[in-house]
């Protein structure tokens, strides 16, 4: 690997950063926060960023945070890491888990944890940054530390993208993510091509005519009407998608009516689609809308059906050149550790950013759950049943070897490029 001696050099102030890192992780999980909410995280990633040395640009796209480290003539790579936490309540039973509260968008009081290990995200980041800038005499060009929002609500990366992300920061070689999974910790892994899936979600509202059960030739009915799509768009994936193409279209909402002898006039149908292209997204779509006012027609509503697409992340798919460099670069240091990552069907929004920028980029993910209690686990056939997933409230990623792994990870990706 090109620039190995410089890696170790950068790496060796690793046992120094670990102390401080851990107590931030910490902190960062009992102060979790909403979507553009991140006001309290941002604040510390940008002091720790400053003591850095780095140039610091805070309330990008609401609380986003980017740090430049000008370092010479040279390649320029992004790294970024997501801030936000989920509407949901913590059970780990961890002594430093959230019991934080928070006012959302409907102004409701809901609970808040970091149930998918952006944490984790914002300290490895934060780590590597420190090591980069405390190395700098090992490598030449800039780095952008970007510092993500509102990943869950998928618009923080759009968002800062549209307050001048651009006009901010150099334009970069490449950028490059990670996520935490729920797989061994000191594992990680990536893949060229799809790594994550498009996803859409889909609110569709039927209009029938109500009226009283007892009488149901008076009217037409949205429950039944709504039964009738929610079978037919079962085969949308099985007999309309080619098997080569992956996949899933789920119903997870049906709200009608509000009690047994009405007839309601209309029914709530939320649907979410994942695909990892886009042409099969297209088809997924064109389908769903085909079907619904098909249905509609053949119920003889009154009314044509309403279609709202929300929730929108775009696909992931990793640059084969930039991945085969990283996987390389990964190889070298970690050994056997590395593997292959699998297709994933969650979704997020950071591609949205290289994008934006014309850059290639690579995303990557890294284990952390306990390595003995994930293979006792895989021993007993239950791994779906004891290891907690990202979104569990039973999600919290062991601190270490995760935060090492996650932190070692972002500076030999970015010494690929800045060690030559």
């Amino acid at each position: 690997m090109a620039g190995a001696s410089a890696v170790r050099s950068v790496l060796a102030g690793l046992s120094d950063t670990r102390g401080w890192q851990e107590d931030f992780y910490r902190d960062l999980h009992q102060h979790p926060e909403l979507s553009h909410q991140e006001r309290r995280t941002a604040g510390k990633v940008g002091e720790r960023l400053g003591r850095a040395g780095f140039d610091v640009h805070e309330g990008v796209g609401t609380t986003g945070v980017v740090g430049v480290l000008r370092n010479g003539d040279g390649p320029t790579v992004l790294l970024r890491a997501d801030m936000d936490a989920l509407p949901m309540r913590e059970t780990t039973g961890l002594s430093y888990a959230s019991t934080a509260t928070a006012t959302d968008d409907d102004g409701d009081e809901v609970p808040v944890a970091h149930s998918c290990g952006h944490d984790l995200h914002v300290a490895c980041l934060l780590g590597a940054a420190t090591l980069l800038a405390d190395g700098a005499a090992q490598w030449n060009g800039s780095l952008v530390a970007l510092f993500q929002p509102a990943e869950e609500a998928g618009d923080g990366a759009k968002g800062m993208i549209d307050a001048g992300l651009a006009e901010l920061v150099p334009t970069p070689d490449v950028a490059l993510a990670q996520h935490v999974l729920p797989a061994p910790a000191g594992v990680l892994g990536t893949r060229s091509g799809p790594v994550l899936s498009a996803a859409d979600s889909i609110r569709i509202t039927l209009h029938g005519h109500g009226g009283h059960g007892s009488m149901p030739q008076a009217t037409v009915d949205p429950v039944v009407l709504a039964a009738m799509i929610v079978v037919r768009l079962q085969a949308v994936v099985s007999r309309e998608t080619p098997p080569e193409e992956t996949a899933v279209l789920t119903v997870g909402s049906i709200q009608a009516g509000t009690k047994s002898n009405i007839i309601p006039d209309s029914a709530e149908l939320q649907l979410n689609v994942r695909t990892y292209s886009e042409q099969t997204r297209r088809q997924v779509l064109d389908a769903v809308r085909r079907i619904v006012i098909a249905e509609c027609d053949a119920s003889g509503c009154p009314q044509e059906p309403e279609f709202e697409l929300f929730d929108r992340f775009p696909l992931t798919s990793n640059d084969p050149a930039a991945t085969d460099r990283v996987m390389r670069a990964f190889t070298e240091v970690f050994g056997e550790k590395v593997q292959t990552m699998k297709l994933q069907t969650a979704s997020e929004d950071f591609s949205d950013i290289p994008s934006a920028l014309g850059v290639p980029y690579t995303y990557w993910g890294l284990g952390g759950i306990e390595e003995d209690a994930y293979q006792r686990a895989a021993a007993a056939g239950r791994i779906s049943e004891d290891v907690p997933v990202n979104h569990s409230p039973k999600f919290a990623p062991v601190i270490q070897p995760t935060l090492d792994v996650g932190t070692k990870a972002l500076v030999v990706a970015a010494m690929a490029w800045l060690a030559g």
